[in-house]
């Protein structure tokens, strides 16, 4: 394991503290909380950061070992000290997607309007709904520009989008 990251955890952060997220849409989430790890040192120039975009069925965890876990992160071989992702030289961060079942706000998270699960009441998303949420978690951890964003399916339609 001495080319993996580690033990990790999974963290969450909220990105309405300051108003409702606006889909394309107009419909509004009162309540959005991102879930996402990150791998690495931020550099105090904030220069270093690479997103990590999952697929579809992804999830945040994307490398090193959940405590007790049998298997590591999905792209565990890319990301880690002297890997193509080098942890020593970048801060990966990789975070679930907005609509998903992996710890990110979603139809199985809770309405704060009307205390139940949002269910399929959620609204539609647009790929630019899904960028805006991970802009926020950029903007929360005080990162302004990326030296990377990488992914493979869906996760490449977001690089894409968030130019």
């Amino acid at each position: 394991m001495s080319d993996s990251v580690g033990v990790v955890a999974t963290q969450r952060a909220v990105l309405t503290q300051h108003g409702p997220l606006v889909l394309v849409s107009g419909a509004e989430l009162a309540h959005v909380e991102v879930a996402y790890e990150t791998y690495g040192t931020l550099s105090p120039a904030r220069d270093n950061a690479v997103f990590v975009c999952h697929a579809l069925t992804g999830d945040a965890h994307a490398a090193g070992w959940h405590e007790g876990a049998v298997r590591p992160g999905w792209w565990d071989n890319l990301i880690g000290p002297g890997k193509a992702l080098d942890t020593d030289r970048f801060f990966v961060v990789s975070a679930n997607l907005l609509g998903g079942c992996s710890g990110t706000t979603g139809p199985q998270s809770l309405d704060p309007v009307t205390g139940r699960a949002h269910g399929p009441d959620f609204p539609a998303l647009d790929m630019a709904d899904l960028v805006a949420v991970h802009r926020g978690l950029l903007d929360h951890l005080g990162i302004d520009r990326l030296h990377a964003a990488v992914g493979g399916s869906l996760g490449g339609c977001r690089c894409w989008s968030g130019r």
